[in-house]
């Protein structure tokens, strides 16, 4: 019978290029013999060889939990495969037997091994939502094979809609290792639309490992409420900030000549720094559950995120130039907008070349009030330019980050009320304009 292991240490083993287990720790070892093969041959065990494949596939650690059929127990394990060469290394913890469940493997030796596989969830996603297996039920009604499937993105297959709040669960969910209910999809081939849910599961060191989900064609489920934080928590987090604040201003504002240049600078940074993250404590504190927020100075909010960008700008030589203009309400959420203008020059000092420039300026119309973004850098194609909205898209392939700035970006716009616009031409330069009511 596959007992549990005498040694403490994770369980090794190793597949070749053919799926033959070549090398084996004894209980692992034992479990293969239980399954009716042996060591030398190919995985007996169904939900290890599916693994290993993917891993083969995708040329990337695959980790998920397995239940795996013994003789007499099942063996609940963690299983990580990891492709070296033409191998895969296969590292097995947190392995504990339990009483056996039907049928037992003399019952389903002779069954088609797809049928044992763990499919009823409907699909996986790795950390970078690329397939790592998806339930041919799922795969018959997208019309797709799931071989094929296996390794893409996942936003290939669905576009990722917002929820009527505004809210995308998935990228939430993602951002925060947590469950998520209500993602609303399309499927790009049909335009038919889903709902996805997904369980995180995390490797036994605690990182994210995979999300495990169903789609399915129903209502989503209601919104989540909108965080807020304690007064208490806000008081004990608000406290050291302000002695930060209170300690970066002496440090800028000691006389000339005491402190080097680079020195105050960095002082002003952590004062930048600080005052953001006090905003963003006050403005988890708010209970408001509005979505467009109040009365907002565009102006003012674009030099507090010009602020947080200055020290990229310098280290690339960038000249940050910046519309004069004294005021420019417009309705929004401070926060939010904060965070679309640090997305926004963000990416310009990114992507502009050393030494070029990225300008701000301002525009009120008949449209409500905009903050224009342009740069001098490589530009982006028309054929491209919806595309970088989505998201784990970037601006080119060699670019930073997880793709994921200007999805957030634009969906905090529109639920402002707002939009995020793009104009631009391939070698050309690009320029964002964030657009929001009128105050």
């Amino acid at each position: 019978m596959a007992s549990a292991p005498s040694n403490p240490g994770p369980i090794l083993g190793r597949v070749d290029g053919s799926g033959r287990l070549v090398a084996a720790d004894p209980e692992l070892e034992r479990l293969q013999v239980e399954a009716g093969s042996r060591i030398g041959a190919s995985i007996a065990l169904p939900q290890l060889a599916a693994i290993v494949r993917v891993a083969q596939r995708l040329r990337i650690p695959v980790s998920r939990r397995v239940l795996a059929a013994g003789r007499e127990q099942d063996v609940d394990m963690w299983v990580r495969a990891v492709p070296e060469d033409e191998h895969v290394a296969l590292t097995i913890g947190q392995w504990s037997s339990r009483p056996a469940s039907s049928p037992r493997l003399a019952a389903i030796a002779g069954a088609e091994e797809d049928k044992l596989l763990p499919e009823a969830l409907g699909w996986s996603v790795d950390e970078q939502l690329r397939l790592v297996s998806m339930a041919p039920a799922l795969a018959g009604h997208l019309s797709c094979d799931p071989a094929d499937a296996a390794g893409q993105p996942l936003t290939t297959i669905f576009r990722l809609e917002e929820g009527e709040a505004g809210d995308m669960p998935l990228l939430d969910a993602l951002v925060a290792r947590h469950d998520f209910t209500g993602q609303r999809v399309r499927v790009r081939s049909s335009g038919a639309e889903l709902v996805l849910s997904g369980t995180l599961l995390l490797a036994p060191d605690g990182t994210f490992a995979v999300f495990e989900g169903s789609a399915a064609a129903q209502a989503s489920a209601p919104p989540p409420p909108r965080p807020t934080l304690d007064a208490a928590i806000q008081t004990a987090l608000r406290s050291p900030l302000d002695k930060i604040v209170e300690s970066a201003r002496e440090m800028r504002e000691t006389p000339d000549g005491e402190v080097s240049e680079e020195y105050a600078a960095y002082a002003s940074d952590i004062a930048t720094a600080a005052h953001h993250l006090l905003s963003v404590i006050r403005s988890l504190g708010e209970q408001s559950q509005s979505a467009g927020g109040g009365k907002v100075d565009l102006i003012e909010l674009t030099s507090e995120a010009v602020g947080l960008i200055e020290t990229a700008a310098k280290e690339r030589s960038i000249l940050l130039g910046v519309q004069p203009a004294r005021k420019l309400f417009a309705s929004g959420e401070s926060r939010s907008v904060v965070q679309i203008l640090v997305n926004l020059i963000g990416n310009a000092v990114r992507y502009a070349p050393k030494g070029s420039s990225v300008t701000v300026s301002f525009e009120q119309g008949g449209r409500g009030c905009k903050v224009h973004v342009a740069d001098q850098g490589p530009g982006i194609s028309p054929a491209d330019q919806e595309r970088v909205f989505e998201p784990f898209q970037k601006g080119s392939e060699e670019g930073e980050g997880s793709g994921l700035g200007l999805a957030i970006a634009r969906r905090l716009a529109r639920g402002m009320g707002g939009e995020i616009e793009l104009k631009s031409e391939a070698g050309a330069g690009s320029r964002f304009t964030l657009t929001l009511p009128a105050a």
